[in-house]
């Protein structure tokens, strides 16, 4: 399956017209058609796969799953648990600066 036929599943499952989904994702009217010749730009397949709440993957049909990554959703860290390996820009933070962002993130107060 392709990207524009793809796109144009999804968006008539969520009851979307073409021109709906590119007009809500702030493209040219008619441009998803064009993606019949042409593949998109990264640009505007992400800016379609946000409007359909899916992920470019699931358009580009590297996957069947069309839920958006997980990997920009907030984590929670326990920043008190000694086995949490943190890490800043790939080297271990020292434990000092760990105790100074532990007091930070409480607020400043330092209540071990």
């Amino acid at each position: 399956m392709t990207v524009f036929e793809r796109t144009k599943e999804i968006s008539k499952n969520k009851g979307l017209s073409l021109q709906q989904v590119a007009e809500k994702a702030g493209l040219g009217i008619n441009s998803i058609y064009g993606w019949k010749k042409k593949d998109p730009s990264i640009t505007r397949l992400t800016k379609v796969a946000d409007v359909l709440h899916v992920s470019v993957d699931y358009l580009l049909g590297k996957t069947d799953d069309p839920e958006p990554s997980k990997k920009n959703k907030p984590t929670e860290v326990d920043l008190n648990n000694d086995n949490t390996i943190m890490t800043f820009e790939g080297r271990p933070i020292p434990e000092e600066d760990m105790e100074l962002i532990r007091r930070l993130l409480r607020g400043g107060r330092n209540d071990d």
